[in-house]
């Protein structure tokens, strides 16, 4: 395994998936909070799922794994399920549709990595 430093776009990439982590869980929280759909199992597991593979992703990266890439493949797949929930019930709601952007943001950068990768 390679000692060198990150690349700008694996740093990047780590930075975006932490930042999609942290709105995830921020997120999951707020919608409890809105009841009804928001707190339905499916829309509260996509996020907790969101959450933790982006976090894993990140983790994967930073130690230059080569397990990263189909890490970073399952996470732009489960941050674009997670973006879709969150637009699909957000209405006017502003946290969600920053959660949204955020997942959208992550799966575009880590399909990049992939891209990188091969």
């Amino acid at each position: 395994m390679s000692h060198e430093m990150p690349s700008k776009e694996m740093l990047a990439c780590m930075k975006t998936c932490g930042e999609c982590a942290d709105i995830c869980a921020q997120c999951a929280h707020h919608c409890l909070h809105m009841g009804k759909e928001h707190a339905s199992p499916e829309h509260q597991g996509i996020m907790q799922d969101c959450a933790t593979i982006c976090h894993t992703a990140a983790c994967f990266m930073s130690r230059a794994s080569h397990h990263a890439g189909h890490i970073c493949r399952e996470c732009a797949e489960i941050c674009n399920e997670c973006a879709e929930s969150c637009e699909k019930m957000a209405g006017g709601d502003a946290m969600m549709k920053q959660c949204a952007q955020t997942c959208r943001k992550c799966a575009e950068s880590c399909e990049k990595m992939v891209g990188a990768a091969v």
